[in-house]
């Protein structure tokens, strides 16, 4: 992404000196009078550019080291936690109600929320309990039983569908709201807002200026011969162009989950018939997808060990036979076992595979039968749920493993060499002269009304789903036609 020249000629370094374009004759803004559209919207690209990443840089900087340290937290987690994580493989596991039964004696507290079978050899089972005390009420305990002895391995608070352990869970909330709760979601998504607009400004300038220059070498590679501010300029804009395609899957997936622009997609999902559907929980659903389960069900005081006793039930024929009634529909590891959420509720199976290939089938079983009275299959969901999921767990670092988490990682420090290089070309200029007037005011009025116009629909449309690219974008404009209407009064004032 590139930031050209910002200012007039007047009290440029010789180096800003030989980073001028060409030109035919030119108005104030270097647009060509009367030339192309884009002679006409270059300086609008070029102040809407520099302005954002001055403002939201700083940001952009915060997602980006924390997002850095998200994408290592999968390996160290496994470093920390290995004694909870994995254990000697043994001869056969226990059935998965005697490890149950492990896990409540040594934690009888709370209630059982789910069951994570070991999903591979060597792994150990996990036991979800949730209203436990001092545990935070959108976390789960987790017990972690050795599924060959039945010995209990420790016990760990974990968030979120993908499992993360206290190490992963810190640095995840600290990337999106930095501790600071719904307030703190704010800087996020007012990043991953911004960061699109940035990157496709940059490409776009980048590109105009190297237009004169047609080899791809100039193109796709700094120029090490260059020195100063042109130098610092030419890694900015080559780098921008190498990871833009990255940064801005980042922006769009970032703001699928985000508070406001997470919530407008979501609605749009809705009305389009989008959305993710869910697998049946009621006995007897006839297997309606009407999202009935929301996987966080559980029955004060049950203890999913297959004694055919359990409340709001006659009988019940526990996990062992849930868990070989989902096998049977080719429901394998990894999956999670949800206990019913009501009297007249399913045991729900869900695989949990956010890995490629996908596996996020589910199944609910009737706990007095063992049939499986509903199905919902991946391969089923509507496209766009689809992408989101995938889209999620490719930013999350899910998607490809450990080659997915280097690639974010590599993400986030060329977006932290970006920054560092944007405000290094802005001191190399010298900060008042480029921030006071890097393009003279009023050049939309040189962009012609039939480009005008649907670019201010779509901004306003963009804005209108993109609330913390709006109101600023919308805050921007006030200010900057109050400071231009201000100076244009003291200039005639000055003139009298």
């Amino acid at each position: 992404m590139s930031a050209e020249p910002l200012a007039p000629a007047t009290g440029d370094s010789p180096d800003d000196a030989t980073d001028k374009e060409p030109h035919s004759p030119t108005g104030p803004d270097g647009a060509e009078p009367g030339g192309s559209v884009w002679a006409a919207l270059r300086p609008l690209v070029l102040r809407l550019h520099f302005y954002a990443g001055v403002l939201v840089a700083p940001f952009l900087l915060v997602a980006a080291v924390t997002g850095l340290l998200y994408a290592g937290s999968f390996q160290a987690e496994k470093l920390v936690y290995g004694h909870e994580l994995s254990v000697p493989v043994g001869d056969r596991e226990l059935p998965i109600s005697q490890q149950v039964a492990a896990a409540r004696k040594a934690h009888p507290e709370g209630e059982i929320s789910a069951v994570r079978p070991s999903p591979e050899n060597g792994a150990t089972t996990r036991v979800l309990l949730s209203g436990v005390k001092g545990v935070d009420p959108d976390h789960t305990l987790a017990v972690f039983v050795d599924p060959y002895t039945g010995k209990v391995r420790g016990a760990l608070e974990q968030y979120g569908s993908t499992g993360a352990l206290p190490l992963r869970t810190w640095i995840d909330e600290f990337h999106r709201d930095l501790h600071l709760g719904q307030t703190g979601r704010l800087y996020s998504e007012l990043a991953a807002s911004w960061l699109w607009v940035i990157a496709l400004g940059g490409v776009v300038l980048w590109l105009s200026r190297r237009r004169k220059k047609r080899t791809l070498r100039a193109i796709a590679l700094p120029d090490r011969a260059a020195t100063g501010r042109k130098r610092t300029m030419s890694f900015h804009g080559a780098v921008g162009l190498w990871v833009a395609l990255g940064l801005l899957f980042l922006s769009a997936t970032g703001l699928t989950w985000s508070t406001y622009a997470g919530a407008n997609v979501e609605d749009l999902r809705t009305a389009i018939g989008q959305t993710t559907p869910a697998v049946s929980a009621t006995v007897g659903g006839g297997g309606e997808h009407a999202g009935h389960h929301t996987g966080s069900g559980s029955m004060p005081g049950m203890d999913m060990g297959g004694t055919g006793e359990k409340a709001g039930h006659t009988a019940d024929v526990g996990l062992d036979t849930v868990l070989k009634a989902a096998r049977a529909e080719d429901l394998d590891n990894p999956v999670e076992i949800v206990p019913p959420a009501e009297p007249d509720s399913a045991y729900v199976v869900s695989q949990i595979q956010r890995s490629w290939p996908e596996k996020q089938d589910s199944v609910a079983i009737d706990p007095a039968t063992g049939e499986v009275t509903d199905v919902q299959r991946f391969a089923d969901y509507p496209v766009l749920a689809k992408l989101t999921r995938w889209g999620i767990d490719l930013h999350t670092g899910n998607l490809f493993g450990l080659v997915n988490q280097i690639a974010l990682a590599g993400l986030a420090l060329a977006l932290i060499l970006l920054i560092v290089w944007g405000y290094r070309m802005w001191w190399q200029r010298g900060r008042a002269s480029a921030f006071g007037r890097p393009i003279p005011r009023g050049a939309w009025r040189r962009v012609p009304v039939y480009v005008l116009l649907p670019l201010a629909a779509a901004i306003a449309v963009i804005g209108y789903y993109l609330p913390l690219l709006g109101i600023p974008l919308a805050a921007f404009l006030a200010v900057d036609i109050v400071m231009g209407e201000v100076a244009r009064r003291r200039g005639a004032t000055s003139a009298v």
